[in-house]
């Protein structure tokens, strides 16, 4: 137990985000709110006066991840209070409070009310919040029951608005929440809840807001974010097209949107916008058609091979993720031979691949056919290696050429890094005047941690 008298006058958080960009986005709008608190990110050398975990649950590892997270932060830091939010929090509460160090859970729609939480325990705020972090046995009655303030998931129904960039150059701007897909591998829907979006509005004036504050890029992220507008008349095109006109961003970034919700107008819009990146991010997670339907998917691969052709005939330099999970219950041999090859067809840069993982509660418990835990690492291998060849190939195409790239700042002694327009990673022998600022840079060569290097260059060079 630390001694109320110890505390400095001046409260330091640490903060410490697992899973998605959208976590990342909230976890620094959190960070926001608590410095209108009084409180600061903590910097090297420091020791926190309260920590806060903004946990993932998208699979068996990730679970895994954030108790060690907890419990390392935990060792390391024992008399700092530790909140704890996000998916896991929300679907695992009474276990994440069991965990030593810590003293508030707070759910999904809980986390813009984490600094209230804190200071309602007591006038000290944090001072307080020690007899809440179950650090030791032997603190006997002088330590409290952590605070448990999650709302059961059914009844979540609150949109949080969060456009922040963090430690970070590029703005990361919510848009939608939530899911209503109920794929039979996902406990997302369950995290998350129901499916929820923000106004036009609202968002349009948080962009300014980034702006305002000389943001250059958004990237625009959500659970499901093809969904946006769900219940109103309103759709994400039109949200896009209103973005497209807030003075001072220059650049957009669509996240993750489901193939069925990825529209031949979203494509041609981003097609012929200047302000929208070539750059998209199309789940996939089966090739084969028995397996998107035992996962409850919304398309076929007929469908997710025709917006593939329409993205690369549309912008042939356009760089294309897909997710991809291998080792799914009922993907025998032949599926996810079938699934390979039809991935191998595919016109994409990249695929993130994700070993599948049993989740308590999900409907794919009830599918026959589980791939032994070695056969899915041994597909793993073989997808991330056809992933390698993917990427290698579309980055080649681009060496010797001139691209723009937003420049983001370095630590000290290091070159620049940043992305191109159609997110190629690139690092650049470039002065720090020129972080956030967007450049030509010439593409030389490929070096490792897929990232190129490049130097400066003259605008007139650029041929898109």
């Amino acid at each position: 137990m630390i001694d109320l008298e110890t505390l400095s006058p001046e409260r330091i958080a640490l903060y410490h985000t697992l899973g998605c960009k959208l976590n990342f986005a909230e976890t620094s709008s959190v960070a926001q709110t608590l410095a209108g608190r009084g409180f600061r990110r903590m910097a090297k050398g420091e020791t926190p006066d309260v920590i806060v975990v903004n946990t993932c649950s998208v699979t068996e590892l990730a679970d895994k991840k954030s108790r060690q997270t907890i419990r390392s932060l935990h060792k390391r830091y024992p008399e700092a209070p530790i909140i704890v939010t996000g998916c896991y929090a929300q679907l695992q509460s009474e276990a994440v409070a069991s965990l030593p160090g810590v003293a508030i859970v707070a759910g999904q729609d809980q986390k813009d009310l984490i600094a209230d939480f804190i200071d309602s325990l007591s006038p000290r705020g944090v001072t307080a919040l020690q007899r809440y972090s179950v650090t030791a046995p032997q603190l006997g009655d002088n330590v409290k029951a952590p605070l448990i303030e999650v709302t059961p998931t059914k009844n979540i129904r609150r949109f949080i608005p969060s456009c922040s960039r963090g430690e970070r150059t590029r703005f990361f701007l919510k848009v939608q929440d939530g899911c209503d897909y109920f794929c039979t591998y996902c406990t997302i829907p369950m995290a998350r809840g129901r499916s929820r979006s923000g106004t036009i509005d609202q968002l349009v004036a948080q962009a300014a807001d980034a702006a305002a504050q000389g943001g250059k890029e958004i990237v625009i992220t959500g659970v499901n974010i093809g969904d946006f507008g769900k219940g109103r008349d309103d759709k994400f095109v039109d949200l896009i097209r209103a973005l497209d006109q807030v003075d001072g961003i220059e650049r957009y970034r669509i996240s993750s949107i489901e193939p069925n919700l990825l529209t031949e107008e979203i494509i041609d819009f981003v097609a012929h916008s200047q302000r929208f990146m070539p750059h998209f991010h199309v789940p996939l997670q089966s090739g084969s058609d028995q397996v998107l339907r035992l996962m409850r998917r919304h398309y076929d691969t007929a469908l997710f091979g025709h917006r593939m052709e329409q993205i690369r005939q549309a912008m042939p330099h356009a760089f294309i993720g897909v997710d991809l999970i291998v080792g799914a219950r009922g993907e025998t041999q032949e599926e996810f031979e079938r699934s390979r090859d039809f991935i191998d067809s595919l016109p994409i840069s990249r695929l993130h691949v994700f070993t599948y993982s049993e989740r308590p509660g999900t409907r794919a418990l009830s599918i026959g056919h589980v791939v032994p835990q070695e056969e899915k690492h041994r597909r793993t291998r073989e997808m991330i290696r056809l992933s390698d060849r993917k990427l290698q190939a579309f980055t080649r195409q681009f060496i010797g050429t001139v691209r723009p790239a937003l420049l983001e700042h370095a630590a000290p002694g290091e070159p620049l890094g940043g992305f191109t327009d159609n997110y190629l990673r690139v690092s650049v022998d470039a002065p720090s005047s020129l972080d956030n600022t967007i450049v030509p840079v010439r593409l030389d060569a490929l070096a490792p941690e897929e990232t190129i290097l490049a130097t400066l260059a003259d605008a007139a060079s650029i041929k898109l």
